[in-house]
């Protein structure tokens, strides 16, 4: 895999180029930043920027005059290689939040190895239904401490609204979810993402991840779909090289507040 041309490919087709990543989302390209608008509970942020020292000040102040005119609360997701060098240090001085820098990892899926099943005792359910996202849901909040009320409205949009371009599964110890995850398709691209993966505690580290990841790879294969993409954590970076996933950038989500 040539890294350069498939970063690259990756910033025209999912950034630069984006789709709306649900219903009720629209994207907008104002002058060089693209970015995603939509309701309080869906992901709003800039996807994409192409600026210089001339002119970065200026969008900054653009994208939250834009978002504040909804009282919306957005995020900015930097890469590693976007310019100007220094544009993470502006958006602080904007009054933006860093959030943790995570590695954008890529797998060619016919380079991937795809042999984890789960262990002994636990099997995969496909999420289908309004029952199946409240058991993902509940392993989200457990793994992640988080409230998982946006996660529940966006899945059961995506399910109702465009079924074939999600694929969400968890993980079932006898009839209780230990852990689950997510693929989004993005159609007329090469590619699909990765998203949620998470594992309740007391489950972690018996392979779980590494089959649910393996799982969502031959269903992206399946479908056509020639390369996996994902925000990786420092704990997720390192089951993913050892399936064959590369580091391409980094990318680091500033949120501001309005």
């Amino acid at each position: 895999m040539d890294h350069t041309e498939v970063l690259a490919l990756y910033d025209r087709d999912l950034r630069e180029g984006a789709r709306p990543d649900g219903p009720g989302m629209r994207v907008e390209r104002a002058g060089k930043v693209v970015r995603q608008v939509g309701a309080e509970q869906d992901w709003n942020g800039v996807l994409w920027s192409d600026l210089d020292e001339a002119s970065v000040d200026a969008a900054i102040a653009e994208q939250t005059a834009r978002y504040g005119e909804s009282g919306l609360a957005f995020e900015w997701k930097v890469y590693g290689h976007d310019r100007p060098a220094d544009l993470g240090r502006r958006l602080l001085a904007a009054g933006f939040t860093p959030e943790p820098q995570e590695a954008l990892m890529v797998g060619e899926i016919a380079d991937l190895h795809l042999d984890a099943d789960p262990p002994e005792g636990v099997h995969l359910r496909t999420v289908t239904d309004k029952a199946g996202v409240d058991l993902l849901v509940g392993v989200h909040e457990q793994a992640f401490g988080t409230d998982g009320s946006r996660l529940r409205h966006r899945l059961l949009a995506r399910l109702a609204a465009e079924p074939d371009t999600l694929v969400a599964v968890v993980a079932l110890a006898g009839d209780v979810p230990v852990s689950a995850a997510r693929m989004e398709l993005v159609p007329g691209t090469p590619f699909a993402g990765l998203w949620g993966g998470g594992t309740a505690e007391g489950w972690r580290g018996r392979g779980i991840y590494r089959a649910l990841v393996a799982h969502r790879a031959r269903a992206a294969a399946d479908r056509g779909y020639r390369y996996l993409q994902v925000d990786a954590s420092s704990q997720s970076r390192p089951i993913l090289e050892r399936l064959g996933f590369v580091a391409l950038t980094t990318t680091t989500p500033y949120v501001y507040e309005p």
